[in-house]
């Protein structure tokens, strides 16, 4: 392990030795210096310093005049001041100047030690608590994955999961690989859970999770009828999944309060045009097919947009059922350039209580992300994944825009229609012109598959999905598995392997989040 160098500046270092020695007999290598030319002299020579003490008060340069010449030689290396002043405009330059630190003389040796820890072994010390309490967390995790029977058991493991990745995400590689291992392994009972419970959630007194077409009179309905001098916004986020969430949870923490993170179940396929079309319709595929044909594309539609352009008339519809007169705005964003319009006239909807905004950058991402090698090797993971999310959030409009919407006192629920998972095993699958393309699933006539390998569903009405034919049946990808056809297999195996794709079964396409944010 490299050997820390401490570089401390004052100019009564004489009277130091003892918090020297100290730090020496700790194993850390320590240079001084009694004022700020020496110092200088040595960041200039290049010398090999880790972190940096600095006396406020000398003689000559002031530790504030020092500290501005630091940051400009090295800006990276953490600088601790150490004053006997506690005079508030020193503290605000120096914090200004970007100190790592700030300690109020006299300081005893454990304070040294310990900011040099969190200064410089702070990501390694926490890497190490996470990982022992992962390996604790290990078996009883694994024993709830085996003995989950109920889909609120299903939501919680998700929780959990997803909590340690995102603990993880700075931590070994050997840990990563045994979370990874365990999620795989949930996502194989839950395949199990979902082929043998799935049917049943259609039975009018079953017990059964909040599905896509039930999310609105569920959770946005009530809100508004609860809080009906209030106005709101209704943001879809496509294909946000809940460890995305997650991420751009935690820079709108500083903005707003989360009223409410709950998590709802996507019906299958965990598509845009079944779920998102069940949510805002308040219906299920097969009866927005019967009761409103015109506004139902099929699969044998060849253009991918024009199967979600009906979603303000079913929304329109869906209130129209439920007795709710509330004027509506609808709004797609499809790029950056959309979203900055709709930030910059915000104030002309001011009169409108519901808006009512879908966002599709996350899906454009996830295709990208499949055709575009070099966003491949940037996001070549979970974690780098979640880690590209996380810029681009910080940066968007996406950001602005609920900024914007918590600035004008308006009440904000997130949500997605579906979520999607890093597929890696592929899966042979025969089909004839008619079936459909998605690699999750597949729908048509003449399907030729491993059932073992699949959840078949021969019978399309009994999950409330429309057929192209009276023998058509589906069938879904599990776990992360893909559908390929024998036709130039190796090709698309080895293409479409290690992308984020939707439609299947797995914690990640189904379960995902619905939040309440309100202005602080």
């Amino acid at each position: 392990m490299k050997q820390i160098t401490v570089l401390w500046i004052d100019d009564e270092i004489d009277l130091l030795k003892p918090h020297l020695l100290f730090l020496e007999g700790k194993g850390y290598r320590v240079i001084t210096a009694a004022n700020g030319n020496d110092a200088l002299k040595y960041v200039s020579a290049r010398e090999n310093i880790d972190i940096i003490f600095l006396d406020e008060q000398m003689p000559g340069k002031s530790g504030l005049e020092v500290l501005n010449e630091l940051k400009r030689l090295v800006p990276a290396i953490p600088v601790v001041m150490i004053t006997k002043s506690e005079e508030e405009n020193i503290m605000n330059q120096a914090i200004g100047a970007k100190i790592a630190d700030y300690l109020i003389k006299p300081v005893n040796p454990n304070q040294i030690l310990l900011t040099i820890k969190k200064n410089l072994e702070h990501r390694q010390l926490i890497s190490e608590k996470v990982t022992a309490d992962y390996r604790t967390e290990f078996n009883r995790l694994g024993t709830t994955i085996r003995n989950a029977s109920h889909w609120r058991e299903w939501a919680d493991i998700y929780r959990r999961i997803v909590y340690w990745e995102m603990q993880i995400d700075s931590g070994g590689e050997e840990m990563k690989e045994i979370l990874s291992f365990q999620k795989a392994e949930a996502n194989k009972e839950f395949a199990r859970y979902i082929k043998s419970v799935y049917l049943s959630w259609f039975s009018q007194n079953n017990d059964k999770p909040v599905l896509s077409p039930s999310l609105m009179r569920q959770y946005l309905f009530p809100l508004m009828e609860k809080n009906p001098q209030r106005h709101h916004v209704f943001l879809l986020i496509d294909n946000l999944r809940y460890d995305h969430w997650c991420v751009l949870s935690e820079i709108l923490s500083g903005f707003c309060r989360i009223e409410q993170n709950d998590l709802y179940f996507s019906i299958l396929p965990t598509t845009t045009q079944y779920a998102r079309n069940a949510l805002f319709a308040g219906l299920m595929p097969l009866e927005i097919d019967k009761l409103i044909p015109n506004l139902w594309t099929d699969e044998d539609d060849s253009e991918e947009e024009s199967k979600n352009t009906h979603e303000e008339q079913l929304l329109q519809m869906q209130m129209t059922r439920l007795g709710l007169k509330v004027p509506v705005h609808y709004e797609k964003i499809l790029n950056e350039k959309s979203a900055k319009k709709l930030v910059d006239s915000f104030s002309n909807y001011s009169n409108i209580p519901l808006l009512v905004v879908v966002y599709n950058f996350m899906d454009a991402l996830s295709h990208a992300r499949t055709t575009v090698g070099m966003l491949r090797e940037l996001a070549g993971d979970e974690a780098a994944y979640r880690s590209l999310i996380q810029s681009w959030f910080r940066h968007s409009q996406l950001l602005e825009l609920i900024k914007t919407c918590l600035h004008h006192e308006r009440t904000v629920m997130i949500t997605t229609d579906h979520g999607s998972v890093r597929v890696l095993n592929p899966v042979k699958v025969i089909g004839d012109r008619e079936t459909s393309a998605n690699l999750r699933y597949k729908t048509g006539r003449n399907l030729n598959y491993n059932p073992r390998e699949v959840f078949a569903i021969r019978k399309p009405a009994d999950a409330h999905l429309p057929s192209l034919s009276l023998t058509s049946s589906y069938i879904f990808a599990t776990c992360a598995d893909f559908l390929v056809y024998p036709n130039n297999y190796n090709h698309y195996a080895s293409f479409y392997r290690n992308t984020f794709q939707h439609g299947g079964i797995s914690l990640e396409e189904m379960i995902v989040p619905v939040a309440l944010l309100l202005p602080k």
